[in-house]
C-alpha cells in the first residue's frame, strides 16, 4: 500500500557529510508526520529526527542535535535527513518509516510503514 525506499548510504569519514532521502509512493504523504531512525549491529533500532506533516515542527535525538537536519519536499514525496559532523558512532543502517495517524510521540512502535533502509559507515 505504501513504499518507501531510503538513499544516500555510504561511507564516510568522520567529520564528512551525507544527506539521505527517503522516496514515498502515493499521494496521502503529505499528511503525516515521517521519521529517521537507525540500527547498529547488536543494538536496538533507535530514533533519530521526525518531521511534522507540513515540515514546520521537528525533533531530533539529544545524540545527533546541532549535526543532522531533517526536511522534507511534500510536492515531492521526499523526506532527507542532512548530515554533518559525521562520527563513527553513527555507523548503522537507516530508516525512514511513516507515523499512524494521530501520533503525538514518533517512535519505533509508532510507525506503520518502513523502507528497508540504507548503510552509513563512517570511518575514523
Amino acid at each position: 500500500q505504501v513504499q518507501l525506499v531510503e538513499s544516500g548510504g555510504g561511507l564516510v569519514q568522520a567529520g564528512g557529510s551525507l544527506r539521505l532521502s527517503c522516496a514515498a509512493s502515493g499521494r496521502t504523504f503529505s499528511s503525516y508526520a515521517m521519521g529517521w531512525f537507525r540500527q547498529a549491529p547488536g543494538k536496538e533500532r533507535e530514533f533519530v529526527a521526525a518531521v511534522s506533516w507540513s515540515g514546520l515542527s521537528k525533533s531530533y535525538a539529544d545524540s545527533v542535535k546541532g549535526r543532522f537536519t531533517i526536511s522534507r519536499d511534500n510536492a515531492k514525496n521526499t523526506v532527507y535527513l542532512q548530515m554533518n559532523s559525521l562520527k563513527p558512532e553513527d555507523t548503522a543502517v537507516y530508516y525512514c518509516a511513516r507515523a499512524r495517524t494521530g501520533v503525538i510521540r514518533v517512535e519505533v512502535a509508532a510507525m506503520d510503514y518502513w523502507g528497508k533502509g540504507t548503510l552509513v559507515t563512517v570511518s575514523s
